[in-house]
């Protein structure tokens, strides 16, 4: 599916003065909302909707500074803001309750999720969640070079212009495992989405989510440590950043939870093997 084809099938909605870009698929009573991961966008998923959709309505959408999306310069790119404006999306969709199903940066704003519900406020009710390789636990995650630089308040931005499709090419292959599944034609539409409205500029605001995950570490951890959802943890064990140890940390620190290791695929398993992350996803939420 070219992105041309992928904005056709979704719509825009204004949140907050800003347009999010949705895709809203399925009309089963039932609903999955996804939060995609960074620096990709919710085109990482287009593989595996129409699996599905056929037992849920399933709703994703860009965070803002991501994919087609609204990118503005004045944003503060908190993952406390992309919070709420995933909260106002849904229940502006209708949606009263939901699976949640986040990866990577994703699960940051999903945390943050639990952490309200923890405390009381759930304008959403949460059937279940499910975590999907991502670095909550950002003390054990293997960072790489370019997410480092990106972070720094100084050099970040200059990085960020300086960055081409051909560096981007290189981070990316190195998170597969069957390298070969990642196809150039893959790769020339994540760096469309990531570059397009001038998506460059807000790359080093975005990575500012790495300090956060450790200033706001015992408020998420904590948080799925509390939490009394029924929990899974959906994860490729052969990715080089956040590998299956990470999960298997978190299957020891969440009660209850359930614990589903997909051998020999790297980070993003909805892409290297969505026939699998499919199954599997759906197994755990039956």
């Amino acid at each position: 599916m070219t992105i041309s084809s992928w904005k056709e099938v979704g719509k825009y909605v204004s949140i907050e003065g800003n347009s999010l870009f949705v895709n809203d698929t399925g009309s089963a009573q039932n609903t999955i909302v996804i939060l995609h991961g960074y620096p990709t966008s919710s085109y990482d998923y287009r593989a595996v909707l129409p699996i599905l959709s056929k037992n849920f309505r399933v709703v994703i959408h860009d965070h803002l500074g991501f994919g087609l999306s609204d990118k503005p310069v004045d944003y503060s790119y908190s993952l406390i803001e992309q919070t709420d404006r995933a909260l106002l999306l849904w229940m502006k969709l209708g949606i009263t309750h939901a699976h949640l199903v986040a990866h990577d940066y994703g699960t940051s704003v999903a945390t943050e999720i639990i952490a309200r519900r923890n405390m009381g406020f759930e304008p959403v009710k949460l059937d279940s969640l499910t975590l999907c390789n991502g670095s909550v636990h950002i003390e054990l995650a293997r960072l790489r070079l370019i997410q480092k630089l990106l972070r720094n308040k100084t050099i970040g931005p200059l990085i960020a212009r300086l960055s081409s499709k051909r560096i981007f090419r290189k981070n990316m292959r190195e998170l597969w495992f069957d390298k070969s599944k990642l196809s150039e034609e893959e790769i020339d539409a994540m760096w469309e989405l990531l570059t397009i409205n001038n998506g460059k500029s807000a790359l080093p605001r975005i990575t500012q989510y790495l300090r956060e995950r450790e200033l706001y570490w015992h408020r998420w951890v904590g948080a799925l440590k509390k939490s009394t959802l029924k929990s899974n943890i959906l994860w490729g064990n052969n990715d080089p950043i956040t590998g299956g140890d990470i999960a298997r940390v978190h299957h020891a620190e969440m009660p209850g939870s359930k614990l589903r290791i997909l051998d020999n695929i790297g980070h993003y398993p909805m892409i290297e093997n969505p026939e699998l992350w499919a199954r599997e996803l759906l197994d755990l939420l039956g």
